[in-house]
């Protein structure tokens, strides 16, 4: 279940709900009749029609594991074999266990809900592919745990506080954050006042706990590589917010594929945009003013290519007859251009699905790797 909230407030209204395996002994309270015993209070159980629930201890019997392990599966700890995650969740239907949150939230202070904290406008985060892949693969992972997800926005510094103090009052468990910038202290703020976090990419300046990222700089010398190899030497490249870890590190691998090929003389021209389409349109319309007519364009992210793309058709050139082009994400758009967009992958949902499964664990009081990088790759259409 997916919650919306902006600056930290819940837009649903609901009250979070709290994670476990304690359970509370039910007594019954009927109302004492005329000529019964005052005090003589039955238990449920045998003759009164009423069925004790099942515990934690009796789904771990009858799953043949230890408590622990049954207490893991049911609170969506990703550390569980295959095989004890079946045999806990078959006994879980088998007994009809359900475990007792309003019970076990005061043992545990925990909420069942993680916060999705993304520092971009809303504009963005609901317009731009990737923001939705994070936000499925984050979703897949807690649709198979007790945790909802709360997604919040963040722009101004005032706003970041305000976000902060709410996150740290016992509303959420844990916080996963997403396309921070330079700068910004969130993330230190919250890991020093002990919140759990796992952050989506580096952060410029600052050193997360816990981060995943994809391979940014070994994806911009794959694209800068793949179009040195059709043998285009004016390049062009469009590349990402230099203020983010990603836009950095896609320009670092472009650079560092053209001294590879020994063609650091050749022309070379860099604009700057932040990721968007209207980015790419002003940075594509920035190269060609400067009167640099570029063989080769590299993008850094889709929708700045298809920003490209528009404007070198409004210039009469071709793709890719005239100007190879290829951008980054590998995302829908790719295959809705035409030509369709030659663009380097990088595994979004698979980002947040681990994302999800580091925070779920440290949640749980689990020791993680401190980074994952996962691999990027160049996928090969039309356009280059």
């Amino acid at each position: 279940m997916v919650r919306l909230a902006h600056n930290g407030y819940v837009e649903d209204g609901s009250a979070p709900t709290e994670p476990a395996d304690t359970e509370v002994s039910t007594r019954s309270t009927r109302p004492i009749s005329s000529g019964a015993r005052v005090g003589a209070v039955r238990e449920p159980g045998a003759g009164t029609g009423a069925r004790r629930p099942p515990t934690i201890d009796e789904v771990a019997r009858h799953a043949g594991v230890g408590r622990g392990t049954a207490s893991r599966v049911v609170n969506g700890s990703p550390h569980v074999s295959a095989a004890a995650r079946t045999a806990v969740e078959d006994a879980v239907e088998a007994l009809g266990y359900v475990p007792n949150r309003a019970a076990r939230s005061l043992v545990t202070r925990r909420t069942d809900v993680i916060a999705l904290v993304v520092s971009e406008p809303g504009h963005r985060v609901f317009g731009e592919p990737y923001f939705g892949a994070i936000v499925r693969g984050v979703g897949q992972r807690l649709n198979e745990s007790p945790f909802q997800l709360m997604i919040t926005m963040v722009g101004a510094e005032r706003d970041r506080m305000r976000v902060a103090s709410y996150l740290t009052e016992h509303h959420v468990d844990g916080v996963l954050l997403l396309s921070l910038h330079a700068g910004d202290g969130l993330v230190a703020t919250l890991d020093g006042r002990g919140l759990p976090t796992v952050c989506g990419g580096a952060v410029v300046g600052t050193d997360p706990a816990v981060l995943v990222d994809a391979d940014n700089r070994a994806g911009g010398a794959a694209a800068v590589g793949h179009l040195l190899s059709l043998g285009r030497r004016r390049v062009a490249l469009l590349t990402g917010p230099q203020d983010m870890s990603s836009g950095r590190d896609r320009l670092t691998g472009a650079l560092e594929a053209v001294r590879a090929a020994g063609l650091d003389s050749e022309p070379l021209v860099v604009a700057f945009g932040d990721y968007s389409e209207d980015s790419g349109v002003h940075a594509m319309r920035e190269v060609l003013a400067a009167g640099h007519l570029p063989d080769a364009v590299f993008a850094a992210s889709d929708l700045m290519a298809v920003g490209a793309l528009r404007v070198l058709r409004e210039a009469g050139l071709r793709v890719p007859d005239d100007v190879a082009l290829v951008g980054f994400d590998d995302s829908s758009v790719c295959r809705l251009t035409d030509p369709a967009l030659t663009s380097v992958h990088q595994p979004v949902e698979e980002m947040g699905r681990v994302m999800a499964d580091l925070l779920i664990a440290r949640i749980s009081g689990e020791a993680v790797a401190a980074q994952t990088v996962l691999p990027t790759r160049l996928v090969v259409r039309g356009s280059a």
